[in-house]
Parts: structure tokens; sequence; C-alpha cells
């Protein structure tokens, strides 16, 4: 399906950056900046136009809503996992056991930094950090150096794993629709919540919801489960009003109706201020087994809040029959987190491509205002991709490089076919593509029954200022945006399965001028403007 559609809707008439008709416009003037009709420079989070287009406040995404920079010496003792623990840096022997004694006394301290000095480590066994406030550190991606052996069984897991242990709450009926855009959610009865909570706003996938979206019979393995669409933080109860009201850290994302039993739920349990940063890891193995276990990633964060990875690349394993690829399938996996920050990283080279959620670099599932900066994927299946049920909203790609995305249909294919960056699964929310380059292309639509009734993968997103020698295919519900490209293939008209029931066209602007567009991202001068509002 998708080669059928890179032949498919490319627009002839959408070359410049002055609105004539919409999707129409005539061309700018060469090396004139110009600025998107869409965000004009009065621009404040509530600016609409007359035909109801908006763009989002992406400022929220990353570390601490990106209030804070992640910090460089974080709290609590430095343990040494070769002068302390004894771990083999030579790569001769197991390491396993050792780095993760550092990593459980360094939790059960309160957290503290596990350093691994230069070398080559191999571990045996899996890593897992369960306890707030550990960072797990090397001297830098080239010096650093972590191998995996584990292949037998590791079909959903990961070699290093971050995991929180969530518990939610009580529902909590909303008594008024929630507003898309709105911070404001309104409750009969707040007093068991206070300044501080953790709480997720969501609503139950009915029948209604479904046909609103025109996916009947498409989003059958959700229906009838209440999902956490918002996961955000209580920052001021008014229990004199009636209704109380609850305002949240975070505007929500789109309209929550009491239709599909729009509710709040409190959640504990998230693991925090955990890091990952300055080093490389590999767990490539020989071919034929690489293709004998699906969804194997190096590293999952899950269910955590401020908590980053920065200056981890992947690299070629130091296992001779893996031949020169890093992966043995999937890179970095955030799933059921918020507020996280993945920076300058490089994932490139898994082996297994195949079906089957294989040969993700990138992956987010379920996640909110997550942001991955000056990265680069290369060479897999989806480099970047929302992956797998409802809930990711308020995600930002910025200055990130997706190329080589190459699809294979088993261990024997040796041809395969190209394969994008996409939003994968279900109606991923305002999320934002910016200042990115893309040799492959980036992909959002209506996927119909693919990946067990994905259907439409994303409404009200923004592509802004992209550039480079692929495709944007970009099929959103309802309303999406294109906003300022350069040398990029973009399909939008609403022709093929892609892009069915995806009316109106999405808003595209700009294109061929995007080294013009002001601002350059849109993320940092939105993030700018907020914090000098505070």
């Amino acid at each position: 399906m998708l080669r059928e559609t890179m032949r498919k809707g490319i627009p002839t008439a959408a070359i410049g950056c002055l609105l004539v008709t919409l999707p129409l416009f005539i061309g700018c003037p060469p090396e004139v900046p110009w600025r998107s009709l869409l965000y004009p420079e009065d621009w404040e989070p509530a600016f609409t136009d007359a035909e109801g287009r908006f763009l989002h406040d992406f400022s929220y995404a990353g570390y601490h809503n990106g209030e804070s920079e992640i910090p460089e010496n974080p709290p609590g003792a430095v343990y040494d996992a070769v002068a302390d623990y004894g771990a083999d840096n030579t790569g001769t022997d197991d390491a396993t056991v050792s780095i993760q004694l550092a990593i459980d006394d360094a939790g059960a301290a309160g957290g503290g930094i596990v350093l691994l000095p230069e070398g080559v480590y191999r571990c045996d066994g899996l890593l897992r950090i369960t306890d707030s406030g550990v960072v797990l550190r090397g001297e830098g991606p080239d010096r650093t150096h972590l191998f995996f052996t584990a292949v037998t069984g590791m079909s959903g897991k990961a070699h290093i794993t971050f995991d929180g242990a969530p518990q939610q709450g009580a529902d909590l009926l909303l008594s008024v629709e929630g507003e898309n855009r709105s911070t404001v959610v309104y409750l009969d009865d707040a007093s068991s919540l206070q300044a501080g909570d953790d709480v997720n706003v969501g609503w139950v996938i009915t029948e209604a919801f479904t046909a609103e979206h025109a996916m009947t019979g498409t989003w059958v393995s959700f229906t009838g489960q209440w999902k956490p669409f918002f996961r955000r933080e209580v920052v001021a109860l008014d229990l004199g009003s009636t209704p109380h009201e609850v305002t949240l850290d975070v505007p929500i994302r789109y309209p929550a109706k009491l239709r599909d039993g729009a509710s709040l739920r409190r959640e504990t349990g998230h693991l925090s201020e955990c890091g990952l940063e300055a080093l490389s890891l590999s767990n490539a193995v020989d071919w034929e087994a690489a293709w004998e276990e699906a969804r194997v990633h190096v590293v999952l964060l899950s269910d955590a809040k401020d908590c980053w990875i920065r200056d981890v690349h992947s690299a070629s394993s130091p296992y001779e029959p893996a031949a020169g690829y890093h992966l043995q399938n999937c890179g970095f996996r955030i799933l059921s987190s918020k507020r996280i920050t993945v920076a300058d990283c490089r994932m490139e080279n898994p082996q297994h491509r195949g079906g089957g959620g294989c040969g993700y670099l990138y992956e987010i599932t379920k996640s909110n205002e997550v942001l991955i900066r000056d990265s680069a994927g290369i060479a897999g299946r989806h480099n970047f991709v929302q992956n797998w049920d409802f809930g990711t909203t308020g995600c930002v790609f910025l200055r990130c490089e997706s190329d080589g995305g190459h699809c294979m249909n088993g261990p024997n294919d040796i041809i395969g076919y190209p394969c994008f960056s996409e939003y994968h699964h279900s109606l991923a929310m305002a999320c934002l593509v910016d200042a990115c380059t893309l040799g492959d292309g980036w992909y959002g639509g209506n996927r119909q029954d693919w990946s067990s009734g994905a259907g439409h993968t994303v409404t009200e997103s923004v592509y802004w200022n992209t550039g480079g020698s692929g495709y944007m295919q970009s099929w959103q519900y309802g309303w999406g945006y294109v906003i300022g490209t350069q040398g990029l293939i973009v399909a939008t008209a609403v022709s093929g399965q892609s892009a069915e029931g995806t009316e109106p066209q999405d808003w595209v602007e700009g294109l061929g001028s995007g080294d013009y567009l002001m601002p350059v991202s849109l993320y940092e001068d939105q993030l700018a403007r907020r914090l000098n509002r505070q």
C-alpha cells in the first residue's frame, strides 16, 4: 500500500507561500523571509483563523516541559562499575551482574551515577532500572560500548529497561466537556486531588467516538476500553467553584466528551530523573537468529517522567557473525511516559526489518510531550515512529535526520522496498516534525485495517520547515499542516486509500520556500514565548 500511495496525490499547484485559495499558492520572491499565516508575529496559543485552523503550542515537549536543562551533574554518589564492582571492560567476561549491582546500590541510595569507564562491556543478561534518580553514564559513545548477546525469548523485551510501577486512582468523571487547547477541566468533586498530582485525562473508545471518525469496523481492538490520552500534572485547584476547577500543566489537545465517559484519574509510581548517556550500544547477532525474535529493543523507557537519553549511539557489534550490523531489531522505545528528552543520539543498521513491529529505531507509544532532538535514524524500517494504540500527543521531532528507511519481507529478501518514518497507529494528536531532514520520507494517513486496525493515524499535527530529498505524505484526519519545505515531494491530495475520510485536504503553505521560513524552529520559538510569559 505504501508504494502505491507514493505514486498518488502529489499536488501540482502548491508551490509557494502566499495563500490564494486553499490549497493553491503562488510563489514567494527568492530569499525573502516569510511567516506562516497561522503563526503571525503576535501569535498566542489561542490564535485561530476564520476557518478554524490553528497550531497547537508544542513548547511543552521534553524534560520538565522544556523549562529545565538536562542535569550535567545529577545528585547522588558515583558508582564505578569497574573500580567498585569489578565489571570487565575488555569484552571478555560477562559484565551484567557487576553493572546490575551498581545500579541496585545507586537505586537503594535514592539515586546516583553508575559510571561505565572507557572500554567494552559484554552483557549476556539484561539490565533493569526500577528506582528514580539512577543515571547510567559512559565516557562517550566512542569510548564506552555495551554489547548484548541474549537472543532466545527476547520478543517484546529490551536489553536495558527503565521501568516504573504505575497505579491508577479512582475514575473522576468530567462534569463539563474538556475543550481542545484548554488547561482547565471541571469535576463535580476534585477534593481527592492536590497540586502536584500526576493525572491522566482520557475517555472510553465508544462506538460513538469510533463512528465520529468513520472508523466503525476498524478501531475494533480498543472498543470499550478507557484510554489515557493526556498525561498531566495538577498545578492548581479551585474547590470553591461549582463545579470544581482543575488546572493542568499542559493543555489537553482534543475535545474530551462526556458522551465517551471523559474522566480524570490520578496516577502514581512513575520513574523520574533517570538517564542513559554518553555510550554506545549494540545487540546484533547472527542473521538467522535475529529474525527468530520480534520487537526486541535495545532500550525501553516505560512509565516514566522527566527522564532522558543523551549522546547514545548504536555501533557495530564486536560479535563477528553480526557482520557490521548494530541492532538485532529495534532501538529506543518510550512507553506510557511523559516529559522525556532524547538528544544527540544516532540509531542505525538493524538486522530484522520485517513486519510485526521490527526495525523501529525511535518508537513512541502512548506517551506525551516527548522531545527527540538533534538525532539520526538510519536504515531502519521506520526510523522514527509513533506506534500502537491511542494516547500519543504533543511529541516533537526537532532537527532530526531520517534516511535509508527500508522494509524487508523476510530474512531472504535482499531487495525489500522503501519505508518511511511515520505515524503508524491510532490518532496521534498534535505532534510536530520541526526542521528535520528526510532522505526517505514521513507518512501519516488512514492505514485502514493494517496493524490490527490502525485507521486514522494522525490529526492536528504539523510539519514545519522540513527538507530533504524524500517524500512527505500528509493525510491527517481533520486538519493537518505542512508549512515550509525544501526539496521534498509532498502529497496531500485527498485521493487513494491513505486519504480516505481525511477531508479537508491538509493546509499546505510555502512549498520550496522552507529555507526562508521564520522562525526556523516552531518549537524553540514557542518555548521562548511561553517562558517569557511566565
